[in-house]
């Protein structure tokens, strides 16, 4: 695996390569010490065994810059940074693979960016839902091991899960000087604006015509299945699958389902699309 970094709208943004063939982009979530490795660490390496696979880091999360003036939340601008992304990868057609808060994103590009050749979704937001206490300690950054225990706890079923290169991946961000203040000012305040910032409208999902596969886990508490449901309901190529024991944090608790799910998928929609 190789780090790249490259300049967007002036903040530097770092972004993982590995691989070769048909591209992926994976755009990681928004909890606590969130990153493209925090996120894809399990299953980063297999995927490049099939794919070119390039894992950004949103800006404000992992290695990225941070903005510089608030707000720091910034739905509008993560949209154009996938998209900028996507400009860079020189496949014609791209597949993405987007996680909770991102999957409400790569749906917003796929809308208007007819490279996406399909979506795969893990636990995505983008329709209305009740901010739930496990929401609350996902968007409060915590400010040390035992914290950040806590909160991972309510996104992972089997919590045999959050081992220590798990941990170690998320604290050096959220242990990084001045983030933990930077992360609870981007959900600070009333968090169910941000719920209701990512909800895709029924023109946006209307425009969506990629095959859509979303995952997600049945006991995931903070981020209810109801949201991956109302979504594949308005979709016109959705299917989607919930996953007994898991919560949120698909990639990591069914790591071989996830892989196999995400192969076929991706076979079909890109093996004829090896050409720059």
């Amino acid at each position: 695996m190789i780090t790249e970094s490259f300049e967007f709208e002036g903040i530097p943004v770092n972004c993982y390569r590995a691989g070769g063939g048909p591209a992926l982009l994976l755009l990681h979530g928004s909890g606590p010490g969130a990153s493209s490795i925090g996120n894809w660490r399990p299953v980063l390496s297999a995927l490049a065994e099939r794919f070119d696979v390039y894992a950004p880091d949103m800006v404000g999360f992992g290695k990225s810059g941070r903005k510089p003036a608030a707000p720091y939340f910034d739905y509008a601008l993560w949209v154009r940074q996938a998209t900028a992304m996507l400009q860079r990868i020189p496949q014609k057609r791209v597949g993405v693979i987007a996680h909770s808060l991102s999957a409400s994103i790569g749906l917003t590009m796929a809308a208007d960016q007819p490279r996406v050749a399909g979506i795969m979704t893990t636990g995505a937001m983008g329709a209305h839902f009740k901010l739930q206490p496990g929401t609350t300690r996902t968007w409060t950054c915590p400010r040390n091991r035992e914290q950040l225990v806590a909160a991972l706890s309510g996104l992972i079923h089997d919590t045999s899960g959050i081992d220590e290169a798990y941990l170690q991946a998320r604290e050096q961000v959220i242990f990084a000087p001045g983030y933990a203040d930077y992360f609870d000012e981007m959900f600070g305040g009333d968090q169910q604006k941000y719920i209701d910032a990512a909800i895709l409208s029924d023109e946006t999902l209307a425009r969506v015509q990629c095959p859509v596969l979303m995952l997600h886990g049945r006991e995931d508490g903070s981020f209810p299945p109801s949201c991956s449901e109302q979504i594949a309901g308005k979709l016109k190529r959705a299917d989607l699958m919930l996953l007994s024991d898991c919560s949120h944090s698909v990639a990591v608790e069914r790591t071989p389902t996830f892989l196999a799910l995400a192969n076929e998928f991706f076979d079909g929609l890109l093996n004829n699309d090896n050409g720059g």
